[in-house]
């Protein structure tokens, strides 16, 4: 991936683009929009930035609760669309009740490509970028533990990363530190945002084959 995110001067902000810069990015491509697949059940999830002080920008990653229907997977904040609500509301929502993070309205950088999951779900990833720190708290229910992830671990030399599983299916995986290997969805979500929003470098990403133990 082309280190652009290194690039000094205005509009960067600790080595990595600004908000102000990711929202732009977001705003001038053409985002994979697959609403109009309308036997899929809709979802939306939060790729949530925030700013942990030495440790520079870091992305919430949780791991699911053993009494959430994924247990033990690592995901980012999200879950279905209400009937009557945005995707961008559900993503906002589901942020606050899974973590008690709240992000307002503006704090909302944009959207990056819907993605048909192998369970039958359309999942919308939305950016957000809170403005300062806030205290997380999982919600029992739904989240086993809540995990900063350094922006810097999405750019490394070893992203993405790439396997064939058993039946020959090319997997993209992320090794994102120990014991966090995440995969399609949520793998896909993070490759994405690194490419988009960092790098500022166009990839795709509907289609990628997830492993079995996802696609639930």
């Amino acid at each position: 991936m082309p280190r652009t995110f290194d690039l000094p001067g205005a509009g960067y902000m600790n080595g990595f683009p600004a908000p102000s810069v990711i929202r732009t990015r977001l705003a001038d491509r053409q985002r994979l929009d697959l609403s109009h697949l309308g036997n899929l059940r809709r979802a939306a999830v939060a790729i949530t930035v925030m700013d942990a002080g030495a440790t520079g920008p870091n992305v919430v990653i949780i791991k699911r609760s053993t009494r959430h229907g994924n247990p033990g997977q690592w995901a980012l904040p999200g879950g279905r669309i209400d009937a009557g609500e945005t995707a961008q509301h559900a993503a906002v929502r589901e942020l606050r009740e899974e973590t008690a993070l709240r992000a307002a309205d503006a704090e909302v950088l944009g959207a990056l490509d819907d993605f048909e999951t192998s369970s039958g779900h359309l999942v919308t990833p939305f950016v957000i970028w809170l403005g300062s720190p806030q205290p997380a708290e999982p919600n029992p229910d739904e989240v086993q533990s809540i995990h900063l992830l350094p922006l810097s671990r999405l750019t490394g030399p070893d992203i993405p990363s790439w396997r064939v599983d058993g039946g020959g299916a090319r997997l993209l995986y992320l090794p994102l530190g120990d014991g966090m290997r995440i995969h399609a969805p949520t793998g896909a979500f993070l490759y994405q945002f690194a490419a988009v929003a960092l790098a500022g470098r166009e990839v795709r990403v509907n289609g990628l084959a997830q492993p079995g133990f996802t696609a639930r």
